[in-house]
């Protein structure tokens, strides 16, 4: 409570008022530092099987994000895990509308016989292809024992169809044939990003004016970042299969996985606060479009996360998260330094420090003070602040900079990682080392991080 007090302390326009429960005064907040949203992830399921195990109700514990994009890395690691996990307030990640569309494109380009593919998106975004024109395809499809897409093709020079739908399915068909066609020369990161905007499925949801509209661009970003993980479309489209198939809810005993907007009126035992990095929590979007009410607006729902929590908060943030496809370094949220440091018990990987966010904002460095832990120990010890990590003579780019690629790394290769150790080199893509590291197992890692051992 006193840490939530501390954070809607700094909202100008709040009148002053003194918060208390008779609950006492709780656990402090855990504040945990992490190298990247999938670690982040990985650490909130561990601890949430380490309740489990102490006998803690799954029920009475939450993750709370700021935007719907963030659950999907969650949602992927509790299936991974077998942890039953319901979604409140919003479908599963693969399930929303946008997504579900996206991924309708992708399953035609990769089977040109998935009707049902066909049927979704065929005149999504709108191409004047009506129930009539669909009713003639199916009849053809059905009387000549074809897919929908090859019924389309042997309909289109005939007069079976009006001018303006042979016209319509014709450049449909065109765009379907040439993005088969890129498959072979082009990665699929780069294809779903040609495949929306070609299509006209990004301008659609651009123009449209409803509230929902730019969550749902941010959910077809998040789509890319998914995609980036793979190596091929085809093992995309195999894992969210899988993925499909385990999210049935089993109901029972589950991990509630919601907005903060959501979150609203519930309580929970323990309350997971994932992403408090600048641009994130606080949106940047908010702040840019609402100016100092929206960014009070934004204190609210952090003040409405960690009074969720009855008995324990944790807040968690990456020190960088894939963007457009693109590694990006993140600034720890300036509401981690509005938290009243005796309130609070700070964690970081080996390596990241306080000062060593990479670019740490100038109010949340300010938050660290003296007092950090680094790394999984039981004691919370103090240390000096560290001055910013710099690898291979150069320092980390501030948010929304690329971090540059080092280069001239190949497999076979030895490095050293701050908090991994040594290994050997097994992949290289893009700026992103698949490394056998000794003690620490394969990792995937940015160049940028490592030095030549």
């Amino acid at each position: 409570m006193a840490a939530a007090a501390g954070v809607i302390g700094h909202n100008r326009g709040r009148l002053g008022k003194t918060l208390w429960t008779r609950a006492g005064e709780g656990d402090k907040v855990a504040v945990r530092g992490l190298w990247d949203a999938e670690q982040e992830a990985r650490w909130a399921g561990d601890e949430i099987e380490a309740l489990q195990r102490k006998g803690h109700r799954l029920s009475e514990i939450a993750i709370l994000v700021r935007a719907g994009f963030q659950t999907r890395e969650f949602e992927e690691r509790f299936i991974a895990l077998a942890l039953p996990y319901r979604v409140i307030g919003g479908p599963r990640f693969y399930e929303r509308l946008e997504i579900r569309d996206a991924m309708a494109y992708l399953r035609l380009i990769n089977q040109p016989a998935d009707d049902l593919a066909f049927e979704r998106i065929v005149n999504t975004p709108r191409r004047g292809i009506g129930t009539a024109t669909l009713q003639v395809l199916h009849g053809a499809a059905r009387a000549e024992g074809l897919s929908l897409v090859e019924a389309t093709r042997a309909l289109i020079p005939g007069d079976d169809l009006p001018r303006a739908a042979r016209n319509a399915l014709g450049n449909f068909l065109t765009m379907l044939d040439r993005w088969r066609a890129e498959t072979g020369t082009i990665g699929h990161v780069e294809l779903v990003q040609r495949v929306l905007d070609e299509s006209g499925y990004t301008a659609m949801w651009q123009a449209d004016p409803s509230p929902e509209a730019p969550g749902r661009l941010e959910n077809l970003k998040e789509l890319v970042v998914a995609m980036a993980e793979f190596e091929n479309l085809a093992g995309f489209l195999e894992h969210v299969s899988l993925v499909m198939d385990n999210a049935a809810d089993t109901g029972g005993d589950m991990v509630s996985l919601m907005t903060l907007h959501s979150a609203k009126g519930l309580e929970f035992d323990t309350v997971f606060l994932p992403g408090w990095e600048e641009g994130v929590f606080p949106s940047q979007r908010a702040i840019e479009e609402g100016g100092l009410p929206a960014l009070e607006e934004e204190r609210r729902l952090a003040y409405v996360g960690l009074t969720r929590a009855r008995h324990r908060a944790l807040i968690s943030f990456a020190a960088n998260r894939r963007i457009h496809g693109q590694w990006q370094a993140s600034a720890r949220s300036r509401f981690i330094a509005e938290l009243p440091k005796d309130q609070i018990e700070v964690e970081t990987e080996m390596g990241m420090g306080p000062g060593a966010g990479w670019a740490a904002s100038p109010a949340a460095n300010a938050a660290w003070g003296t007092g950090w832990s680094e790394g999984r120990q039981d004691t919370y010890r103090k240390s000096l602040p560290r001055p910013p990590l710099v690898i291979e003579g150069t320092r980390p780019p501030a948010r929304g900079q690329e971090i540059k690629k080092v280069g001239g790394f190949a497999a076979g290769d030895r490095v050293f990682h701050q908090k991994f150790g040594y290994g050997t080199i097994r992949l290289v893509e893009d700026n992103k080392l698949e490394i056998a590291f000794e003690k620490a197992g394969d990792k995937k890692v940015m160049d940028a991080f490592v030095e030549r051992a």
